[in-house]
């Protein structure tokens, strides 16, 4: 039977991630949420030196009574619920660092700072973030990266590359594309547009990389 920490660690898991990415302003003070004073202190070893997303440290809440006495010794399935409630704040303050609009597809954070770049300052600033390039790998995700592309009106880079084969695109790790969404005729840039950008509805296009596109990371 799983403890009763590792239900209320995984139940705060699961809501507090998705609430803060959707609602993008920014984020509370987790301490002054009822009720998670305990937690806070579960978490503070996890989290540092990061905590509360680069801002200064909270003040040690007390630890409540109804959990005084709970064990909190993790075991496998505690530590696996801590590590990813770990990595998905951190792709989080990944994407509210860059302080523009924020999206969310399956498991990806989709964020802009709505500043226009070639390819490589473009990808160099989403990787100074924690992420990279937005790279749409099916059609929800194709949506959510649309999605911020209308709300700036403007062409954005993907995370996709011609690779030696003209013609031929792949990702930016060198693994063959499992989905597009080209828009008609296209690529047809022959070896001479090395780059794909994001039309306004959604389509490809191979474009050369020295253009300035709007810039959208994926955490």
């Amino acid at each position: 039977m799983r403890s009763y920490s590792f239900c209320m660690l995984t139940a705060a898991a699961a809501l507090l991630v998705p609430c803060h990415a959707l609602s993008c302003p920014g984020l509370p003070e987790l301490s002054n949420i009822p009720g998670l004073g305990g937690l806070l202190r579960l978490l503070k070893p996890i989290l540092s030196p990061k905590w509360p997303f680069g801002r200064e440290r909270l003040p040690e809440p007390p630890l409540p009574t109804w959990l005084q006495g709970l064990p909190i010794s993790p075991d496998t399935e505690f530590s696996d619920v801590l590590e990813n409630f770990r990595q998905r704040l951190s792709r989080l303050e990944g994407a509210l660092t860059l302080k523009g609009k924020i999206a969310k597809a399956g498991e990806k954070i989709i964020a802009s700072n709505g500043k226009k770049a070639d390819f490589s300052s473009a990808l160099e600033s989403c990787e100074k973030t924690g992420g990279t390039l937005a790279t749409p790998m099916n059609k929800e995700e194709n949506r959510a990266i649309l999605g911020i592309v209308e709300q700036y009106n403007s062409y954005a880079y993907l995370g996709i590359k011609e690779n030696e084969t003209s013609g031929q695109f792949e990702y930016m790790n060198g693994t063959p594309l499992n989905y597009t969404n080209w828009y008609q005729y296209e690529p047809n840039g022959k070896g001479t547009e090395k780059c794909v950008e994001m039309y306004t509805n959604g389509n490809w296009n191979d474009r050369k990389c020295n253009l300035y596109r709007l810039t959208i990371c994926e955490f």
